[in-house]
């Protein structure tokens, strides 16, 4: 069998493996298998990759190889889970980057080669590949920068408020069309004077595009936005496997790519919002007539925040029959699934049904709370979406609250002046008693103020959502020495 014939059918194997593993990660039950199944995919897919016979030299090859081992390694051993949302934003910036330089280098080859040798190697016509090579330099230099500054933003490095200056959405739309003129110029003589200061004028302006295409976006759609820089990193390594006629890797980026939308468009219907109303509109800014709206009373809640003690706090859950824990980043933060997952043990314990309500876009990125809970080995049957649980929400006991906040904040349904209004929640003030953990009095990552808050039915129990969980595990595991 000739060798292009075994890599192309380890690249179909690959690929098979690669679309079984992404449907095991649409069911919690199987995602770590997905995950190890899709692992397998990728190293079968590099080893053929290295049997090619364009690899002039392993050289360089083990040295990344035995780099990125070792740094992935140190990643996986060091990065909490509370940093995971802005580790993806970063790794999604390094594929965005990855493609980008293939691009850039074939494009070196062929000023160096010219098209007749370049062309040898690789089939295809002038136009079709300084096409594809084109929108890998696009693709990726706005996915690089973007992700970078959404990986800013996560991190809180920069505020999480959108960034919003005058004549903005002009410039952007400058830019791009400054960004389509050089790119079809580019397309059609690469090899022209103009076709070589065309690409750096693409080069350049991808890299502004991804930094002003994310400055405008608020924390409150962080998960949108690292959902759709992720189909672009998806994308930019499908145009890079045009580039340089690599199967597996088109396969590969067409699914990241395609997923990506389709979880893109999930997260902007579990907020009730247009992909064009999170790019554009600026989440959690002041809205044009807020002031006004607000002057006017429409929505606005009045009341004040009514603490509660842990002991207090525990007398409320002992006597409960139904509880839903509803979870959000502040969670994260206090690394408290672990002491969230033994209190519902000792709630079952005592004879009450515990429930987990997710929302789509909980935390700060797609699935962090289940990923958090999974950690903590909480049972996947007891964690239900939104959509289920609010019809059940009336006849909770108790909704705890940990550190969630726009995803349980009644101005969404009430107040036509809030920037969430319409966004669908979790109905957590339907529930006969609210705790409310928090650590301070501020106001969410995406600057909003939670009207919950204000209710007659809810208690605030401040502090360190860990801290204060566990004096109330104290207090059952009292109750039960007694």
């Amino acid at each position: 069998m000739k060798p292009e014939i075994l890599i192309n059918l380890v690249y179909i194997v690959a690929s098979v493996l690669f679309i079984l593993g992404l449907k095991m990660l649409g069911r919690q039950a199987t995602a770590r298998r997905g995950n190890a199944l899709s692992a397998v995919a990728m190293l079968l897919a590099t080893v053929a990759t290295l049997f090619d016979h364009n690899v002039v030299s392993y050289t360089w090859i083990i040295v990344g190889l035995v780099v990125g081992t070792v740094i992935g390694v140190v990643c996986a051993r060091i990065v909490k889970m509370t940093s995971m949302p802005e580790m993806v934003a970063l790794l999604n910036g390094f594929g965005g980057l990855a493609s980008l330089l293939v691009g850039w280098a074939e494009y070196g080859k062929i000023r160096a080669f010219g098209w007749e040798r370049y062309l040898g190697e690789f089939a295809g016509t002038p136009v079709f590949t300084a096409s594809v090579i084109f929108l890998t330099v696009l693709i990726g230099g706005i996915t690089f920068t973007g992700s970078i500054y959404a990986f800013a933003k996560l991190a809180e490095w920069l505020p999480g408020r959108p960034s919003v200056f005058r004549g903005q959405h002009l410039a952007n739309g400058a830019l791009v069309i400054l960004v389509l003129v050089a790119g079809v110029g580019f397309s059609f003589d690469a090899l022209a004077p103009l076709g070589g200061l065309a690409f750096w004028v693409v080069l350049l302006a991808s890299l502004v595009l991804g930094w002003t295409f994310v400055m405008p976006i608020g924390g409150g759609d962080m998960p949108v936005v690292i959902s759709l820089l992720n189909s672009l990193s998806g994308l930019a390594a499908c145009a890079a496997g045009f580039v340089i006629a690599n199967n597996v890797l088109i396969v590969a980026g067409c699914l990241v790519g395609t997923s990506g939308v389709i979880l893109t468009a999930i997260m902007c219907k579990a907020m009730n919002r247009s992909l064009a109303g999170v790019l554009f509109s600026g989440f959690g800014a002041a809205a044009p007539g807020a002031a006004t709206a607000s002057a006017a009373g429409e929505g606005e809640m009045q009341g004040e925040l009514k603490p509660i003690s842990a002991e207090d706090t525990f007398s409320v859950l002992e006597a409960a029959r139904q509880v839903v824990f509803i979870p959000g980043y502040g969670m994260a933060v206090a690394q408290a699934q672990h002491v969230v997952r033994e209190l519902a043990e000792m709630l079952e314990s005592n004879g009450a049904e515990v429930r987990f309500a997710i929302h789509p876009v909980a935390g700060r990125m797609p699935g962090h709370m289940n990923v958090l809970l999974a950690e903590a080995n909480v049972p996947y049957e007891q964690l239900v979406e939104m959509d289920a649980i609010n019809p059940l929400m009336a006849s909770m006991d108790v909704a705890v609250v940990i550190g969630a906040n726009d995803v349980v904040n009644p101005a969404a349904a009430r107040d036509r002046a809030s920037p969430i209004y319409g966004m669908p929640i979790i109905n957590a003030h339907e529930a006969r008693t609210v705790i409310c953990l928090k650590r301070g009095k501020g106001a969410g990552f995406s600057g909003l103020e939670n009207q919950l808050f204000l209710l007659p039915n809810t208690r605030m129990l401040y502090g360190d959502a860990k801290g204060t969980l566990q004096s109330v595990v104290a207090e059952f595991k009292a109750l039960a020495a007694s």
